[in-house]
C-alpha cells in the first residue's frame, strides 16, 4: 500500500491512468480497496480518474474538468470543495460527461456536475449533488443518486440500472425522457430506501458533504422527496422473463 499527496493543475490530464496501467499489468484483477491512495489539491484537467481500477482511491480537494471517471472499472473517486471554501451550499465541482462508459467503481462529488452525467455507465456507483441536461443517457447498469436538480431529457435511452433523484420542488417529472423511463416514489422501509441511505452515508464519509449530512439528519422528510427512476426496457425484459418462466412451469407440469 502507498499514499501520495500532490498539487494538481488543469494541464494535468488523465491523472490516475498510468497508475491504473501499472496495476493492471501486474494484477489484472486489481488490488484490495485503498492500496493506492492518491490525495490531490487544486483543479484537475480533462479525464481525471479515467480508466482507474480496483485498489485505487483518488480524492480531490478542489474541482475537475470534463470526463471524470471515463472508462473507470473500479476504485474510488471523491471530489469535495476546498476546506477553506466560504460556502456550504453545493457549487459546480466537475465538468461534463462524467463516468462516460464506466464499468465499475465508485464516484462521489460534493457539488454539481455538468451535462451527460453517467452516459453509457454500465456498472459504476455514483452520488452527485446536481447535474445538467441528458443525465444517465444510454445507461445500461450501475447506480446513481442525484441529490439536487437535474437538467432536461434525463434517462434518454436508459435501459438498465438504478437512479435516485432528490426533488423537493416537484420539478423532476417534467425533466425525464418519458419514452425511456418512468418514476416511482421511494417507500420508507423498502430495499431501495435502504440502498439510497447507504449511498448517502458513503458519500458523506468520502466528501464530508453538508447536503448529505442534512439529508441524513432529516431522513424521513428527505426520503419523501426522492424518486426512483425505472427504465421501461428493464420492465419489459422482466415481464418477458416472468412470462417465459410461467410457460416453463406449465410445460414442466404437463411433462410430469
Amino acid at each position: 500500500p502507498f499514499e501520495v499527496e500532490m498539487e494538481i493543475r488543469t494541464e494535468n490530464r488523465t491523472v490516475g491512468a498510468k497508475v491504473a496501467h501499472a496495476i493492471t499489468m501486474r494484477h489484472p484483477n486489481g488490488l484490495p480497496a485503498g492500496t493506492a491512495s492518491i490525495k490531490l489539491k487544486g483543479s484537475a484537467g480533462q479525464s481525471f480518474g479515467a480508466f482507474i481500477t480496483s485498489g485505487m482511491q483518488l480524492h480531490l480537494e478542489g474541482e475537475a474538468n470534463d470526463y471524470v471517471g471515463k472508462g473507470m472499472s473500479g476504485g474510488e473517486i471523491a471530489i469535495r470543495p476546498p476546506a477553506a471554501a466560504p460556502f456550504t451550499a453545493p457549487q459546480a465541482i466537475a465538468g461534463n460527461t462524467n463516468l462516460y462508459g464506466a464499468t465499475g467503481g465508485n464516484y462521489f462529488a460534493a457539488g454539481f456536475a455538468g451535462e451527460r452525467f453517467g452516459v453509457r455507465n454500465s456498472g459504476a456507483t455514483a452520488v452527485v449533488e446536481g447535474i445538467g441536461d441528458h443525465g444517465c443517457e444510454y445507461m445500461t447498469g450501475g447506480t446513481v443518486a442525484v441529490l439536487g436538480p437535474t437538467g432536461y431529457n434525463f434517462g434518454a435511452g436508459m435501459t438498465n440500472g438504478s437512479v435516485f433523484a432528490y426533488d423537493p420542488e416537484g420539478a423532476f417529472p417534467q425533466r425525464i425522457n418519458g419514452e425511456s423511463v418512468l418514476l416511482e416514489t421511494v417507500r420508507g422501509g423498502s430495499a431501495p430506501a435502504a440502498t439510497l441511505r447507504g449511498l448517502i452515508e458513503r458519500h458523506v464519509a468520502a466528501t464530508g458533504s453538508a447536503l448529505g449530512t442534512s439529508l441524513l439528519e432529516n431522513w424521513e422528510e428527505a426520503l419523501s422527496a426522492f424518486w426512483l427512476v425505472i427504465p421501461r426496457a428493464a420492465l419489459a425484459l422482466r415481464a418477458e422473463e416472468a412470462a417465459a418462466a410461467e410457460v416453463e412451469a406449465v410445460s414442466q407440469g404437463v411433462a410430469d
